[in-house]
């Protein structure tokens, strides 16, 4: 794989992410995938979209889970029904992140990941430490298929994520940077972020926004790629400067304009090749 190719976030039948199609119409030579519906998680599903992964030449590096229920209308909404975090859901939610990671073996895909949710912040309480096993038991389900876990940034402040992650003593667990996230939801500063985790960030996501007026209490507001807050120059040579070398993923989160975002896409694809070039390396 060359350094840094580009990708985009797909969907079968659920998710965000645009049509298998799409992206092959976009030329991107990497997607990741949101996990279908517990009804298409078949084998047959799964050959038949290998097959058209191969026919587009396309490499499928991650398969992300959700679940029904989420709500990303505001931050308390996303507190009380994002991820393994909310107890009335989690062993439901963890077994569907099992059945999740056997799909992605099915599709031969050694990296599974999700949004945990909101961690508690008091690292003593049964809570917490609930939410640690849960995590651990999907993190060794997960190697028993040769693959990695990766939780996906924005609902925890960096320092806090890092704290989790040595808290679960599992040597698969690592992260998927998503620089908007940190906006988003007003957990940090993204460039700082991605220096404080390091080697951790296994996979990426390319996505801008503008930070909120009263960031944590407010949702900042997704926009354009290179039209943001995040600063794509210097998020590409942040990537560079802790040795990460894999896939650039574009997450545009506007799936009921799919002509708009297509568009989107495309010009993010030529942002992220524009810097690219400036930095050395081959486009796509």
């Amino acid at each position: 794989m060359d350094h840094w190719p580009l990708g985009v976030f797909t969907s079968i039948d659920a998710g965000f992410g645009v049509q298998l199609d799409v992206a092959h119409e976009l030329g991107v030579p990497t997607i990741q995938l949101h996990a279908p519906h517990a009804g298409s998680r078949t084998p047959a599903v799964a050959t038949g979209f290998l097959e058209r992964l191969a026919e587009r030449d396309i490499q499928l590096t991650a398969v992300f889970g959700g679940f029904e229920g989420e709500s990303y209308a505001d931050i308390p909404t996303v507190e009380t029904t994002v991820g393994l975090v909310p107890a009335d859901t989690r062993e439901q939610r963890l077994n569907e992140m099992l059945e999740i990671s056997d799909f992605a073996r099915q599709l031969d895909c050694d990296v599974v990941a999700l949004h945990l949710g909101f961690v508690p912040h008091d690292t003593s309480s049964p809570d917490y430490q609930a939410i640690v096993e849960t995590t651990q038991l999907l993190c060794n389900h997960c190697k028993s298929n040769a693959q990695n876990l990766h939780l996906e940034t924005g609902q925890e402040t960096a320092a806090s994520l890092i704290q989790f992650m040595e808290d679960v003593p599992c040597d698969n667990l690592f992260v998927n940077f998503d620089p908007a996230n940190m906006i988003l939801y007003g957990t940090g500063e993204p460039i700082e972020a991605l220096q404080k985790l390091g080697n951790r960030v296994r996979s990426v996501h390319c996505k801008d926004a503008c930070w909120a007026n009263e960031p944590g209490k407010a949702w900042g507001r997704e926009v354009p790629l290179g039209e943001g807050d995040v600063g794509m120059q210097r998020y590409l040579e942040t990537l560079r400067d802790i040795g990460y070398s894999g896939p650039l993923t574009i997450e545009r989160e506007i799936p009921q304009e799919p002509d708009r975002q297509k568009a989107e896409i495309g010009r993010a694809m030529q942002v992220l090749n524009e810097i690219k070039s400036a930095l050395g390396y081959a486009s796509l």
